[in-house]
């Protein structure tokens, strides 16, 4: 079996800084956006902390690199007594893709929901990301709501 199917998924730690940031940067850089560096390390410090409702979860190879990252904001509903678990972020190093690495963050991240008794796990994607819309279609469910922004 392949180190690529190996993968397994953990918390985010403060020694994985500069890994986690290489993969940060491959994701901002797939939707064209930039983020200076104080907000870059402010969001790498929330994950880290836990605070806030923030999560960050890392998969990583048989020596410990990560490789691919989740990042989850817990937050309270008005349709629920309990909380959602909104999937912000998901990203894997390109060499990585193919071999389970985002399932395995899936995976995570909906017992990580389960723990901290979460009734939903949502996320959203740009229509034009088909790859992973090929995974999303079956680790989730396409729903009807479509999303706005104010200013």
């Amino acid at each position: 079996m392949s180190a690529r199917a190996q993968s397994r998924v953990r918390p985010l730690r403060d020694g994985d800084r500069r890994d986690w940031e290489r993969l940060w940067e491959g994701y901002l850089r797939f939707y064209r956006a930039t983020m200076d560096a104080a907000l870059t390390g402010r969001t790498f410090a929330r994950l880290r902390s836990q605070s806030d409702g923030f999560a960050g979860l890392v998969a990583v190879d048989d020596d410990g690199r990560p490789v691919g990252l989740a990042h989850l904001v817990f937050h309270g509903s008005t349709w629920s007594a309990s909380t959602y678990c909104y999937l912000e972020d998901l990203y894997v190093d390109p060499t990585q893709r193919g071999g389970g690495v985002a399932r395995s963050l899936f995976d995570a991240v909906y017992a990580l929901a389960r723990e901290r008794g979460a009734d939903r796990v949502y996320w959203h994607t740009q229509e034009f990301n088909a790859p992973a819309r090929s995974l999303y279609d079956r680790v989730g469910r396409l729903t009807s709501f479509v999303m706005y922004e104010g200013p």
